[in-house]
């Protein structure tokens, strides 16, 4: 039986998860992007290391949709839906594609209430920020995965020793 011999050396072994919105797909609540422009994160993007999510789409919600807040331990949208179950649905497929991928930490776009993981709007849709994480940083978190939001960059590199 012949062996494969297929060069690997190509295939990037760090992978990192990352918000769709910061990898430049047109995810965003408001149908646009905020690609992350970072000359190390382009980079890593060009390289194969990013693994791009969204888990309020892989959650079922439309792009746009409606603005989405967490008040009280439950997501609504500004029209008063609540759709928390869409975004809990959303970030147990995001653990599952990290830990498929066995991702060394996710890098997640701050504010938002899936993946914000510092800071997140207080659920009143006046634009107040508070402390805290969204469904989907949450659940990384207490399932073992690194997650950064992408001001943390610094931080980022030094993790990855570049």
């Amino acid at each position: 039986m012949k062996k494969n011999n297929q060069n690997t050396n190509n295939i990037p072994k760090k992978k990192i998860l990352v918000s769709a919105c910061l990898y430049g797909h047109c995810t965003r609540y408001d149908g646009e992007s905020q690609l992350l422009r970072d000359k190390t994160f382009l980079e890593w993007k060009n390289r194969g290391m990013l693994i791009p999510v969204c888990p309020e789409v892989l959650g079922g919600l439309t792009t746009p949709r409606s603005p989405s807040e967490i008040r009280d331990g439950k997501v609504y949208n500004m029209d008063g839906d609540d759709v928390t179950e869409q975004f809990q649905k959303g970030a147990d497929e995001v653990l599952k594609i990290a830990q498929e991928h066995h991702v060394v930490f996710a890098l997640l776009k701050d504010g938002s209430p899936s993946c914000g993981c510092k800071h997140i709007y207080d659920g009143s849709f006046t634009g107040k920020k508070i402390n805290g994480s969204g469904i989907c940083a949450r659940k990384l978190l207490e399932n073992g995965v690194l997650v950064l939001a992408e001001d943390d960059m610094a931080s980022a590199k030094v993790f990855l020793n570049e």
